[in-house]
Parts: C-alpha cells; sequence; structure tokens
C-alpha cells in the first residue's frame, strides 16, 4: 500500500497542492490487474481549514471497502476562487494518468467531499467542462473530469440557506461578483456526473436544503442521482462513529448515520 504524500506541481495554474494516497497494492493470489475505482477526499472546514475528521479516517474506512482513496490538501482562505477548484481538476487530471501505476481504473475517479469540500467536489462536477478552466490548467476537458461525486451535507447555495462563512472565506471581497456563479444549483447541466448526496435534517450549520436544491436541481437535468436524509446528527460528522469523535463526543456518534459508506458502495456497484 502506498501512502506517502506528494507535491503536484500546478504549473502557476495555482498554488501547489499536497496529495496523500492510500493506494491498495494487487495480488496474483486474488488479482494481479485488478484496476480499483480511486476516491479524491475533500475534507470540510469552511474554506478555513481542512478538517482531519473528513479525511484519513475517511480515506481508511474507504480502503476497507476495496477502493483506494487520496485526500486532497487543497487550498483555503486567504486563497480565493477558483484556486482550490484548479487544484482538485489538476489532481483529477493527474489520477488519471496514474491509472497504470496506481491500479486504478481511469474511468472511476470519484471526488467525495463534505462540507465545504462537498460544494468543492461539487464545483468540479458542475465546472468540469468550462474551456477556461481546462485552458488554465493546459488539459482537455475531458482529462478534469470526475465520475461520480459524492457529497456529505455539502455547502450548495448563496441563497437564504447559504453557510455564509464558507462564501466569505471563498470569496473574500468579490463575494458580490462571484455570489452567483458559486451558488451550484444555479449552474447544474446534463453534464455534471452520477451523484449520491447525504444530509442530516437537523444540521444546524449547513440546512439540509442543501442537498435538497442540489437534487432538485439534478433531477430537471436528468442527472443519475440518490439522496439520504437521516433524522439526526450534528454538521461535520463524518462516518458518524468512534473512529472520528472519540469517547469524549460518543454521544455525537449515530449507528444509521453511519449507514451512508455502505450504502454508497452498494450504490457505486450500479455505475
Amino acid at each position: 500500500m502506498i501512502t506517502t504524500p506528494f507535491t503536484l506541481a500546478m504549473k502557476g495554474a495555482a498554488p501547489d497542492v499536497v496529495l496523500h494516497p492510500y493506494l491498495l497494492d494487487n495480488s496474483e493470489e486474488i488479482e494481479i490487474g485488478r484496476r480499483r475505482p480511486l476516491v479524491l477526499v475533500l475534507p470540510g472546514g469552511g474554506y478555513s481549514f481542512r478538517s482531519f475528521r473528513e479525511a484519513e479516517p475517511v480515506a481508511v474506512r474507504l480502503l476497507g471497502l476495496g477502493l483506494s482513496a487520496c485526500v486532497v490538501d487543497y487550498a483555503v482562505a486567504p486563497n480565493r476562487f477558483p484556486v482550490a477548484l484548479l487544484q482538485v481538476l489538476a489532481a483529477i487530471a493527474h489520477a488519471r494518468e496514474q491509472a497504470d501505476a496506481w491500479h486504478i481504473d481511469p474511468d472511476k475517479i470519484i471526488l467525495m467531499g463534505f462540507s465545504a469540500g462537498g460544494h468543492l467536489a461539487a464545483s468540479a462536477g458542475v465546472f468540469w467542462n468550462k474551456p477556461h478552466y481546462a485552458a488554465k490548467l493546459g488539459r482537455d476537458s475531458a482529462q478534469l473530469r470526475p465520475n461520480a461525486l459524492v457529497l456529505g451535507y455539502p455547502v450548495i447555495t448563496t441563497g437564504d440557506a447559504a453557510h455564509r462563512d464558507s462564501f466569505d472565506n471563498l470569496l473574500g471581497d468579490e463575494i458580490d461578483i462571484y455570489s452567483q456563479t458559486v451558488s451550484l444549483e444555479k449552474q447544474v447541466s446534463n453534464q455534471v456526473p452520477p451523484t449520491f448526496l447525504w444530509h442530516t435534517w437537523d444540521d444546524a450549520s449547513v440546512p439540509v436544503d442543501n442537498s435538497l436544491q442540489f437534487a432538485r436541481a439534478l433531477k430537471r437535468h436528468g442527472v443519475p442521482h440518490a439522496l439520504h436524509i437521516f433524522p439526526d446528527g450534528v454538521h461535520g460528522i463524518s462516518l458518524a462513529n468512534r473512529e472520528v469523535f472519540g469517547p469524549e463526543r460518543a454521544a455525537d456518534t449515530r449507528t444509521e448515520v453511519a449507514r451512508w459508506i455502505d450504502l454508497f458502495d452498494t450504490w457505486l456497484q450500479t455505475l
């Protein structure tokens, strides 16, 4: 298993970005030529930091499902839109180029984002085919396309259900210029990849309406998707188990919510 972090050079398009791969090896005993899906993990943190709770523990859990993973240390404030988006699009293209070395399927590169990381994953899902981003990266748009999105309690809208701090950190003084652009329910087209969404109904930080609005937009445009809403659970619940909360916050664990990752694994088999 490869777990050595490395820096992906952005060649002036944005600051260089560190990637933390968690790559499963193949075995002659099972299937030496196996090609696994790769999940690029984008932790949340309101675009001001990246939560460990939604990074390594998630990557390790994905390994247990037989998936390879890679945590992306995307840029946060004071970096502004579209810096983090360019980094994630470049990470997708790089992973696709490393398909042979990493034993991954280049047609199963999945973005999994939580909270503001969910906004970043969804941004890549709606903007991957915009020519100006491909031009900035010196790539063809097809190289930048995620094959699926997994959005956990994502920040989506700049409207009434907005998580204002995320957009303040993402846009800074240009919030009036880009506010409509980054309200992602307004950017959905039939080119968005299949999407798995999950949220808790009583999320007090990022209202569930964020996921509902995005799901409605996906439905309007005929994009395959699944939406799971759980009755209760704190924002930032991640895997919803003791691995991400520890004994001090055992009360925040939720067995029902912890099912989301198995539901995702089942959904993935349908793609």
